[in-house]
């Protein structure tokens, strides 16, 4: 057996909610550098103050960004990165259990109609709540530290403040409706491909409950998931890093890729996509299930001390 073992008791929405908010910064320390790198493809061809400097791949866009910006731009914006977290996954992986069961009334085996119901609902609960991060992390990615080039933002702070002074609190949850539904997507096709896929292994005994089994159910929800969302997933970065006036909404900004770059803009970044997003899954899952497993075991010890 590999890891801690299924608890007997199913874990409470305390424990489930810090657990998911613990493994995703787990799988952000791991996982940012891929992330900086697919938010500079994506955004390519529109930073200004930086001509002669052009990213290719995911490595060799990691690699330019190190020679021209030193080793610690591949985390701008991680204390960001790393509250959105907090805020975030806790909503939409703590809490999908619960509104799964909730639309069920309790009931075994719910159908795949209604864990995408409730991977949307958990979804767009988390972006309204914690979009104000997302845009700061965007942001600070986005940014470019070279000689010679203003840089927007000098800390996490400073930024939520400048950002509402000169935008107001609409520029804190600017290209929520994008986001929203891009994490719809993802929160629905990450969550319910795991569940299917952890169930028809254990449901078929190729595996047991434990840590190689949560590995490939991760892998192939973090596939599936950025061939779906990839496209919302760059017009959300584009129209959040844009400055006021540049695009009218999202749709303006969709519509703009598509008739100045084609459709082929929409799958920018892919590949640093499926790395980070594939990696992810694959740490915060496993993080998930092993820090909640922990807790449990915690829990247990102290209640049979008591």
């Amino acid at each position: 057996m590999v890891g801690f073992k299924p608890s007997d008791v199913p874990p409470p929405l305390g424990v489930k909610m810090a657990s998911a908010g613990a493994a995703a910064c787990v799988a952000d320390l791991f996982t940012f550098p891929l992330d900086t790198a697919k938010v500079r493809l994506q955004i390519q061809g529109e930073m200004k103050g930086v001509e002669g400097i052009r990213y290719r791949g995911v490595f060799g866009t990691m690699s330019t960004m190190i020679r021209t910006e030193g080793p610690r731009s591949l985390y701008n914006g991680l204390v960001a990165g790393l509250q959105r977290q907090v805020c975030f996954a806790s909503i939409r992986i703590g809490l999908y259990d619960n509104v799964r069961d909730f639309y069920t009334g309790g009931k075994d085996n719910p159908s795949i109609l209604v864990r995408i119901l409730a991977g949307c609902t958990t979804g767009a609960m988390a972006v309204s709540f914690a979009q104000p991060t997302d845009v700061v992390k965007v942001r600070f990615q986005a940014q470019v530290n070279l000689d010679g080039v203003a840089r927007r933002y000098s800390g996490t702070m400073q930024a939520y403040k400048h950002i509402f002074q000169n935008e107001g609190i609409r520029g804190l949850w600017k290209g929520t409706l994008p986001n929203i539904t891009r994490n719809a997507l993802v929160n629905c096709t990450e969550l319910v491909t795991y569940d299917l896929i952890k169930e028809a292994i254990l449901g078929h005994k190729l595996l047991t409950d434990n840590l190689p089994c949560h590995f490939v159910s991760a892998f192939g929800a973090g596939f599936v998931t950025t061939v779906i969302a990839s496209p919302v997933d760059v017009v959300k970065t584009r129209y959040m890093n844009s400055p006021p006036g540049q695009y009218k909404s999202a749709i303006n900004c969709a519509w703009t890729m598509m008739t100045k770059e084609g459709p082929t803009a929409f799958y920018k970044g892919f590949v640093p996509s499926f790395l980070r997003l594939g990696s992810w899954n694959v740490v915060m899952f496993v993080s998930f299930e092993q820090i909640k497993r922990a807790m449990m075991v915690t829990k247990k010890r102290i209640e049979d001390r008591n």
